[in-house]
């Protein structure tokens, strides 16, 4: 996946006209819980979400590019993502503004297109 491609959300997880609000659905990484989603843009090429992941890393907000999204359960109000619990900690910091900002954008999609190329498998 390229840095591009993630900031779209991929047809099998959340298709068609996106009219489902995520927000206030809780954040699922494969190794735990993260936080409910606080923001979210479904805007073509700026699609991601903003968790409030104050519970386990204090008083902090994760942007997400929508592209690292796995699956949306809208019964059990879950959104999956494939970055773990460490990955997301890790990632750059925004500040409110800075969402939206390009320069943070990059930051936050080189970090997380890194992190693809490393869990890749060789071959």
């Amino acid at each position: 996946m390229t840095n591009e491609n993630l900031w779209n959300y991929r047809p099998d997880v959340y298709g068609g006209d996106r009219s489902l609000d995520l927000i206030g659905f809780e954040v699922q990484a494969p190794d735990g819980e993260i936080g409910p989603v606080e923001e979210e843009s479904t805007m073509a090429d700026d699609s991601y979400i903003v968790i409030d992941t104050g519970s386990w890393i204090s008083d902090r907000s994760t942007l997400l590019p929508a592209g690292l999204i796995t699956r949306v359960d809208p019964v059990e109000r879950t959104v999956h993502v494939s970055p773990t619990r460490e990955e997301i900690m890790e990632a750059p910091q925004f500040h409110g503004a800075e969402a939206g900002a390009p320069r943070s954008r990059e930051r936050l999609g080189a970090y997380y297109a890194q992190r693809l190329v490393e869990r890749a498998p060789a071959g």
